[in-house]
């Protein structure tokens, strides 16, 4: 078993450093910000917990890791609609708010770890849905991606105590 590892640093320059490993990382459009908005495709700044882990079965195979690990299902969305009670908040659809759909036709999603930002209690209008998940074509709307070989690495050393920061430039 894989010593467990106590933090994970992210950097304005696209590193993402897990004990004595860096791994190149994708952050948001708009960079790193101490005042994250809702919509303003930034990756938040801060300390962060991470809650758990979604993966798609029909994808990829389970993480191995020590954060709690759930399927995602097709009706699995998270809900970015900041005027719903279930704002930041996994839901299933149909959903009468706005919405990200967790089960997707890309690939983004098919390993995802939800960041603990804004939840406790989310506040509207911080920002939602900030995950860290598998990289597209470009920059994220404000999660951090990174390559898949790399986040089973990075979850292999991953408890209930990881936490994840966040630097500002």
């Amino acid at each position: 078993m894989p010593e467990f590892l106590s933090r994970l640093d992210v950097y304005a320059d696209g590193r993402l450093i897990a004990g004595r490993t860096t791994f190149p990382c994708r952050l948001g459009r708009m960079g790193i910000r101490t005042d994250k908005r809702e919509g303003d495709d930034a990756t938040p700044a801060g300390t962060f917990a991470l809650r758990e882990v979604f993966y798609r079965p029909d994808r990829t195979a389970r993480p191995a890791t020590g954060l709690p690990v759930r399927e995602i299902t097709q009706p699995m969305g998270w809900c970015d609609d900041p005027a719903r009670a279930d704002y930041n908040r996994l839901i299933r659809h149909p959903y009468p708010g706005s919405f990200e759909h967790l089960w997707r036709d890309d690939h983004l999603y098919d390993l995802v770890v939800v960041i603990g930002y804004n939840d406790d209690p989310p506040i509207p209008h911080r920002g939602s849905a900030i995950f860290l998940h598998l990289p597209g074509e470009d920059a994220t709307r404000g999660c951090v991606a990174l390559a898949q070989d790399d986040w089973r690495t990075v979850l292999a050393s991953c408890h209930p105590a990881t936490q994840i920061t966040i630097h500002p430039p």
